[in-house]
């Protein structure tokens, strides 16, 4: 006789549905960032993010447990771009000196801030720890990547140690942070002192070939 039907498997989830849940993800965030850059951090609310997306609250939690959670993966939207924008930078030929590299570098970070004012509020509002701690390691991980930049390109002395261009990098970002508290743009008497003060430090670890060009 004919043999059973062998148990069919339950339907995959219709595609509709999850294109429907990566469009609202995606709308909340967006609602986050928009929010962020106007309004500032504490306007920011979860309830304020649902309905500037046109979502009902109860239906954000089925995406974002938290405010907090949305935070985190609007920073690591941020970060994603701002690595990818400083690896293309590194890569330009005519970062020629020790001071090119550190002009360039800050004039990217400005750039990005200034187009993404939302970053400037995650960055630097002091928020929760697993986004403190998502900066912590961003910040770690761009400034490696610059002292390998300036190791490999001889701009730095070889044995200098990556906690240098750690403390530069930490240093820069406070800077920052003064610059875009005083200017919604970055004030740019404050981001003109921490090229002064960046490039000073980091020069006191240059190679013998830049000390020479200075």
């Amino acid at each position: 006789m004919f043999e059973k039907n062998p148990t069919v498997s339950a339907p995959r989830r219709p595609r509709v549905v999850q294109r429907r849940g990566v469009e609202r993800r995606r709308a909340i965030l967006d609602a986050a960032e928009a929010l962020l850059g106007e309004q500032g951090y504490e306007a920011a609310t979860l309830k304020a993010i649902g309905e500037r997306a046109g979502i009902p609250t109860a239906s954000v939690y089925h995406y974002f447990s938290d405010r907090h959670e949305v935070d985190t993966e609007l920073m690591r939207v941020h970060v994603r771009e701002m690595d990818a924008l400083i690896s293309a930078e590194l890569a330009r030929p005519d970062l020629l000196t020790l001071r090119d590299a550190v002009n360039g570098v800050i004039d990217l970070l400005l750039a990005f801030f200034r187009r993404r004012p939302s970053s400037v509020e995650l960055w630097f509002a002091g928020g929760h720890g697993v986004l403190e701690e998502l900066i912590h390691s961003s910040d770690a991980s761009q400034a490696d990547k610059f002292w390998h930049f300036l190791t490999e390109k001889r701009l730095l002395a070889a044995d200098t140690p990556q906690l240098v261009v750690r403390l530069a990098w930490a240093a820069g970002y406070r800077l920052f942070e003064a610059a875009f508290r005083s200017s919604p743009g970055g004030d740019g008497d404050v981001i003109g002192e921490a090229r002064r003060l960046v490039a000073a430090y980091l020069s006191t670890y240059a190679s013998q070939a830049q000390r020479g060009d200075a």
